[in-house]
Formats: C-alpha cells, sequence, structure tokens
C-alpha cells in the first residue's frame, strides 16, 4: 500500500487522452510533478541538493538569488537551506499559475527566514539586477532557441563579479552513436521507473515542440557569447547534465 503522504502518481499520459497536445504546465502537471520529474530526469535529486552547497559557497552578502523556472521551488528550497548571510533573497520565477500556489505552500511549510519573492512572469522580462547566484534548472531547453543568448546576456549583465550561473538541461548530441546510447539508456531509466511504453511514446510525443535540448558544445559556445569566462560541467548523468558558468 502506498504511503498516503506519497506524491500523486504520474499518470497523465497513460489516463488523459487530452495529454496528446504539447506539453504544458498546468494544475494536472503541477499535481505529480515531483513524482513525473524523480521518474523523468536521471539525478534531478543529487541536482537540486547540491544547489545548496552552490549557495552557500558562492553567495555575496546582501546579494539577489535567482530561480528562474522555479516551478514547485525545489531549487529555491535548496538554495534558502544553505545560504550563509542574513542579508540575501531568492526570487523565484515562474510562468505557470498552477506551479507557483504548490510552490507558496512548500515554501511557507519551510522555517528558513531568508525571503523568497515568488513571481507569475515571463523569465524573459524579469530584470536580473545584484544578482550573485541564478540558476536555471531544466528551464532553458524551453525557451525560444532565437530568445536564449539575449536572456543568458540580461543574466550575465545583472550578475555580481564572481557571480554564477547554474544551468541544468537535457542535452543532445552531434555524435549519433552517443545520441543512440544516451538516449537508449534514459528510456530504459523510464521503463526502469515505471512508465509504460505507452507512456513513453506520448510524453515524447507532446515535448517534441516545446522543448529543444542543445549540445553541451552549444552551451558552452553560446554562454561564452553572453560573456562568461569559466564554464564547469559538473554533473552529467545520460543525457542531462549540469553546468555552471562564471562571471
Amino acid at each position: 500500500m502506498n504511503d498516503p503522504t506519497d506524491p500523486p502518481r504520474d499518470r497523465l499520459f497513460a489516463d488523459d487522452p487530452g495529454m496528446l497536445v504539447d506539453f504544458r504546465f498546468d494544475s494536472a502537471v503541477a499535481r505529480v510533478f515531483p513524482d513525473m520529474i524523480r521518474r523523468s530526469v536521471p539525478g534531478y535529486g543529487e541536482i537540486i541538493g547540491l544547489l545548496g552547497l552552490f549557495a552557500e559557497r558562492y553567495t555575496q552578502p546582501g546579494s539577489t538569488l535567482y530561480d528562474l523556472g522555479c516551478s514547485l521551488g525545489a531549487a529555491s528550497l535548496a538554495m534558502r537551506r544553505r545560504i550563509p548571510h542574513p542579508d540575501c533573497r531568492i526570487v523565484a520565477v515562474d510562468n505557470a499559475e498552477a506551479m507557483l500556489e504548490r510552490a507558496r505552500e512548500h515554501l511557507a511549510a519551510d522555517p528558513q527566514p531568508t525571503p523568497v519573492e515568488l513571481r507569475c512572469a515571463d523569465l524573459r522580462e524579469v530584470p536580473i539586477e545584484d544578482a550573485s547566484v541564478v540558476v536555471l534548472n531544466f528551464t532553458l531547453q524551453f525557451i525560444d532557441p532565437a530568445d536564449r543568448l539575449p536572456l543568458l546576456e540580461r543574466i550575465h549583465h545583472g550578475l555580481r563579479p564572481g557571480g554564477v550561473l547554474l544551468l541544468a538541461e537535457k542535452i543532445d548530441f552531434a555524435n549519433e552513436l552517443s545520441h543512440d546510447f544516451h538516449t537508449g539508456m534514459h528510456l530504459a531509466f523510464k521503463r526502469a521507473n515505471g512508465y509504460s511504453e505507452l507512456e513513453i511514446s506520448r510524453k515524447r510525443s507532446a515535448l517534441e515542440r516545446v522543448l529543444i535540448p542543445d549540445t553541451l558544445e552549444q552551451h558552452r559556445e553560446r554562454l561564452g557569447w553572453a560573456g562568461f569566462q569559466r564554464i564547469e560541467t559538473w554533473f552529467q548523468c545520460f543525457n542531462f547534465a549540469a553546468l555552471a558558468a562564471f562571471k
């Protein structure tokens, strides 16, 4: 028997024919999102936990931390719990009110004192000001490719010297053998986590026009164009990777 405190299980693409359209972060997705991302993104929990270590090391006194595309607030919570300075704040942004509603609940239940401002907005229009840490956690892949460099340029401009952008993404591969290997292992990961072939196929169809991945080389090149001086790949599991880009 399932624990009643467990998050609802993701069966959206098994049960709901209405999901056979472009993927959207609506109330149905928000309800099952913790289970969905745990079973779909290898290493997600490790990435979230390690964001707290980055916040502990790189947050500067009196600065702002940004969580762009914050969904349910997991990255904000991880950072909030390890920020070493009492005069900082977090600005968490998402354009899906259904996700922010649940983020509010999670943040309200957390006793840490660092203030978190939740904004329902297009992150491409949010000013980045006096920042020491900016998180784009599986978010850039949903931004129109033409808008990615301008967004990164704005982030770079709004970071303090020594500030860091933490970027996690699903990645593509220019080499066909690498692409087939990492994609195949990701599919095996989802099957091992209980997704059926029908669910995998339906979700892939729903995402293919809204999630457009880049290669690691494309990410590195674009970050360099945006002005970042040093770029480190600090995590990779199959076709998911996380980078730290320093100003």
